[in-house]
Order: structure tokens, then C-alpha cells, then sequence
């Protein structure tokens, strides 16, 4: 935000009461979020007697987590071939004489054929396309954009992402307000862009790149930078006016950094621009497909950051001509088979976040869901490590799987709280009553009677569904077992004013209170256990006590 904004704002200051319909609107929603979170969450948790955390943004990302598992579980490949003729110059791959794009052969025994067919022969040159593409510069980042680069690039958790640009943000004031959703800047940002520019220039990194833009007369401003009705509450992350003091920045900063200032510069510089070429061979009535890239300008890309895991260029094709005669040099079969859809890494469950809409069928909830998606660019990242924390996801290098727990879950939730068209459903009622179409009092009755309806259903669903128990609130690897129940054998704890049976949920009623008018000295930690393992009386300074395993009480003899 500008000062010229800033006071931009306070010369048109409006009342309070027009925000009244907004504030209602939000009201509604945290409410909602509230009331439906802990009531799903504590009905499932009593229903099946382990912790089931309940939500309406986490379980249906949970649910597309397990979803997309399922898919790869389920899968089963497919083998296939595909044949290569060797021309000499380039290679070519076997595809139908229709399309010329399809190269799958499901029988190996026509892939073997088309192998003798085309050996020692002469192809000749059927086509060759050439089409000039353009690519223009990619867009400013949103918070989920670079969380998503991030998580690319570098593997960078959506956290991690969101606590360095917070700190780009906060202690070095090097970038803009990073928890944003839009991709745009608002018209009163384009005296700022060439200052900023020259910030960049004063250091060796982004110099040569930051001179370019300044050396432009006018720059290239467009409405893929500059719209002010993308904007909802704060632009795209672009770096600030300040030089970057980038020596004082630690290693993820600096890598943040270096994502936003270049994409800052690739927005003014020119398109990518390439040469798209495809070669069509034939032999014995037989079709090749070759492909191929010339890059005729690079543009934006001689900003871009590149990894060692990156695809490497791609050799231009030679100059051929249609008609064009080349002898066969060789030809061989290769045996593959299809490949299941990938796991889901933060990157891609970032972007089917943002576009859950995709996965409804409903028309009208759709269009709502691209306003919204799941969750917001500044919840999503606690949403991922939420279930993380929680068990029902487990990082496995980059991607996130589903555990036993969270697929469980999945298939005890009631369809309505693992769907994204329940979300769908709110943002179009929460939109209603941000424009005055809706009474607060309606959206939350329906809210109320959508909470009893979970609770209802839970109580009614079959248990054969089995959690592992789990310690609450205790650290794992640790344990504060006293000894083991004499009633029921399990094990025994301790809270502020007793001790208790760690299988009290499933019925056992063992207890003892560590102070009681009955006995006159106060049963200790120590003493506890000493009574669990003893059937005789324990001395203390005042009284001896024993636990009688019959009647469930203390014994006192003074």
C-alpha cells in the first residue's frame, strides 16, 4: 500500500454502517466454521473413540488426498509399445494415419511388423509444419503462486513459503503484504514501478535485468498487470522501494527473493516467441511423428530459474523439405506402460485448492468455487500441516499421502463434509448476504440444522470402522503409566486430583483421589504405584493403605 492510497483512502472515507452487510457475512462464516467444526469433530470423536478432528476446508482436502491415492492404488497399467525409426538427421515416432498424433500400439506383434516393415527402407518426408507461438510474460504472484514455485523448485513447504515472505514482509521490509489473493496492481502503483526498478539495478544480481526496464520509454502495461477490479484487498507480492540489503537476508530469504524481484522484471519484458515444428515421415505406408522447438526470441524466459533437475534445451530439428527422401538406419520397438495419475505434492493440492470447483458438478456452485476454492491463500498452508499434525497425512519426500487414519476417516464422514459443494453452497449463501439478498438469521438457521444432521448421522453410523487408540495430550515416546488397572489391565495415569484408568472411555471405572478425609496422608505418584504392585498393607507416617481389587476402593488401618 502507497501513500498515496493510504491518503487516497481517508479522503474518501465512507461510514462504518456501509460495511455492516460485510461484517454480517463474515460473522456468519466464523460462526458457521466454529459450529460445525467442533460439534463433527466431537461427535466422530466419541462415536469412534479416538481423536477425529472435523472440518469444513480440511476434510475435503483430506478427501482429495485420499481420493487421488485411491486412484493410484486402484490403477492397473497397461502395456503398450511404440516404434522408432531412426532417419539419420532426426527420429521419428510410429503414429495413425488419421491424426497423426496417436503412437500407443496395444499388440506387439503389429509393433514387431511395422519394426521388419520399415528396416533398410527409404522414408520420404510427408509434411512439415513450422508455427510461430508467443508466450506472454507470466503473471505477479499471489501467496499461492509462490507457494507453489517454491514448492517446485526449491521443495519448500506452503509453511516454509508463508514464514519467509512474512519475514521478507515484516523484518527486512524488502516485499509487499504477502498474504494476498490477487495477481494484479492497482493503477496508482505505476509511478512506483520504475523506482523499484532502480532499487533492483543498484545491485549486482538484478542489474542487467532492472536496466532493461529502465531503458524502456513507456512501459508495457497492460491488463495483465494493472487492474484494479482483480483487486480485493491487497496487489500482487512485488518487491518494495527499499534496496535489498540481500547480504542480510539468510539463504530461503534470499531464495524467496529471487523469485519475487524476477518475476517483478519478466512482467515489462517482451514475449516468448518460438518456432513449434512437427515432421511427418512416411515408409511402407507407415507415419513418424517428429517435434521440435526453435526459439526464435527468448524474452521473459532469460530471467527464469533454473534447477539441475530441469529439463535441459531441446535440440533444434534439422531443415527438411517435403519430398524429402532419407534411408531408414534403424528401428526399434520399446515396451512401456501406462502410468498412474501422481500423488499429490503441496504444489498441485495448492492449485486443486484453489480450483476445487473443478471437482463439482453443479453449475452455479462451480462459478462460486472459482471466487473461492478451499480455504484461503493465507489458510491453506496451516490447512496442509494441520493434517499433518492431526495424522492423516504424512510427507513422503515432496508428496503428501494419506495415512491409515485419514483414509478412514474419509470413509466415515458423511458425503456432505468431505464434498467441496458443501463450501460451494456457503460462499454462495455468504455472497447472498454480503449484497443484502439474505438474512443473517436464515444462513445460520440452515447451519444449525446441518450441525444436528452430522451429529445425528454420526450417531447412527456403524461402527466397524476401527481407530488405534491413541494417548491424548501426552508426548509421543513418553509415557506416565503408574502401573497396570487391577480392574481391567490397563494403564494407569495421573491428573491434578487422582488417578485414573487410561481405559476409562471404554467403561472402566478405576480411581483413586490423592487426597480424602478417609486417609490422612496424600497418596503420592510413588505411593500409587507401590499400592498396584502390592496386595499388602502399604505403611505410611499416619496409616497404611491397600487397594482392594473387589470393591474397587482404598483400605485405610490407622
Amino acid at each position: 500500500m502507497t501513500d498515496a492510497a493510504i491518503k487516497a483512502g481517508f479522503d474518501a472515507l465512507r461510514p462504518g454502517s456501509d460495511y455492516d452487510l460485510l461484517y454480517s457475512s463474515a460473522k456468519c462464516r466464523s460462526e458457521a466454521d466454529w459450529l460445525v467444526g467442533i460439534n463433527a469433530t466431537r461427535a466422530f470423536t466419541i462415536k469412534y473413540n479416538a481423536l477425529l478432528s472435523v472440518g469444513r476446508v480440511q476434510t475435503p482436502t483430506l478427501a482429495l488426498i485420499v481420493d487421488r491415492q485411491r486412484e493410484i492404488d486402484e490403477f492397473v497399467p497397461e502395456r503398450y509399445f511404440e516404434v522408432e525409426a531412426d532417419f539419420s538427421k532426426y527420429k521419428g515416432i510410429c503414429v495413425d494415419s488419421k491424426s497423426f498424433s496417436e503412437s500407443k500400439i496395444k499388440s506387439e506383434t503389429v509393433a514387431d511388423k511395422i519394426v521388419e516393415d520399415v528396416k533398410g527402407k527409404n522414408a520420404v518426408v510427408h509434411s512439415v509444419s513450422n508455427e510461430e507461438k508467443k508466450v506472454p510474460p507470466p503473471q505477479l504472484y499471489d501467496l499461492t503462486e509462490i507457494q507453489r514455485e517454491a514448492n517446485k523448485k526449491y521443495g519448500f513447504s506452503a509453511k516454509k513459503t508463508l514464514d519467509t515472505v512474512q519475514s521478507l514482509y515484516e523484518k527486512h521490509k524488502a516485499v509487499t503484504y504477502p498474504r494476498t489473493d490477487s495477481r494484479y496492481l492497482s493503477d496508482d502503483m505505476i509511478p512506483k514501478l520504475k523506482p523499484i526498478a532502480e532499487k533492483l539495478s543498484g545491485t549486482e544480481e538484478y542489474k542487467q535485468w532492472a536496466d532493461y526496464v529502465l531503458g524502456l520509454k513507456k512501459l508495457p502495461i497492460t491488463k495483465r498487470i494493472v487492474d484494479n477490479s482483480k483487486i480485493n484487498d491487497h496487489h500482487a507480492i512485488i518487491p518494495t522501494e527499499t534496496r535489498p540489503r540481500l547480504q542480510a537476508f539468510s539463504e530461503d530469504e534470499r531464495k524467496i527473493y529471487d523469485l519475487i524481484a524476477r518475476r517483478f522484471l519478466q512482467v515489462f519484458y517482451p514475449h516468448y516467441v518460438y518456432s513449434s515444428t512437427k515432421i511427418i515421415t512416411e515408409c511402407e505406408n507407415h507415419y513418424f511423428l517428429t517435434k521440435g522447438n526453435t526459439v526464435l526470441q527468448p524474452g521473459w524466459t532469460e530471467l527464469n530459474v533454473t534447477t539441475g533437475k530441469e529439463k535441459k534445451k531441446e535440440k533444434p530439428l534439422p531443415a527438411v523439405n517435403k519430398g524429402d527422401t532419407y534411408a531408414v538406419k534403424g528401428a526399434k520397438k520399446k515396451e512401456k506402460k501406462t502410468t498412474p495419475p501422481a500423488s499429490y505434492n503441496e504444489a498441485s493440492l495448492l492449485d486443486s485448492m484453489e480450483h476445487a470447483g473443478k471437482f463439482v458438478d453443479d453449475e452455479t456452485l462451480k462459478e462460486q468455487l472459482k471466487e473461492s476454492g478451499l480455504g484461503t491463500p493465507a489458510t491453506r498452508a496451516g490447512i496442509i500441516e494441520r493434517l499433518i499434525k492431526v495424522g492423516y497425512v504424512k510427507r513422503s519426500g515432496k508428496n503428501l499421502i494419506p495415512t491409515d487414519k485419514g483414509k478412514k476417516l474419509i470413509s466415515v464422514v458423511m458425503p456432505e463434509l468431505r464434498s467441496p459443494e458443501t463450501t460451494g453452497k456457503w460462499e454462495k449463501g455468504l455472497m447472498a448476504i454480503s449484497k443484502g439478498n439474505m438474512d443473517p438469521s436464515k444462513f445460520m438457521g440452515s447451519i444449525k440444522k446441518y450441525v444436528q444432521y452430522i451429529v445425528g448421522r454420526a450417531e447412527q453410523e456403524s461402527t466397524s470402522v476401527i481407530f488405534e487408540s491413541e494417548q491424548r495430550g501426552r508426548k509421543k515416546g513418553k509415557t506416565n503409566a503408574l502401573g497396570k488397572c487391577p480392574l481391567c489391565g490397563g494403564e494407569i495415569f495421573e491428573n491434578t486430583k487422582a488417578y485414573f484408568c487410561g481405559n476409562w472411555k471404554n467403561g472402566c471405572r478405576f480411581t483413586v483421589w490423592k487426597t480424602s478425609k478417609d486417609y490422612p496422608d496424600e497418596i503420592t505418584p510413588n505411593v500409587m504405584s507401590n499400592l498396584l504392585k502390592s496386595e499388602d498393607f502399604l505403611e505410611l507416617p499416619n496409616c497404611a493403605l491397600k487397594y482392594n481389587k473387589q470393591t474397587g476402593r482404598i483400605e485405610v488401618r490407622k
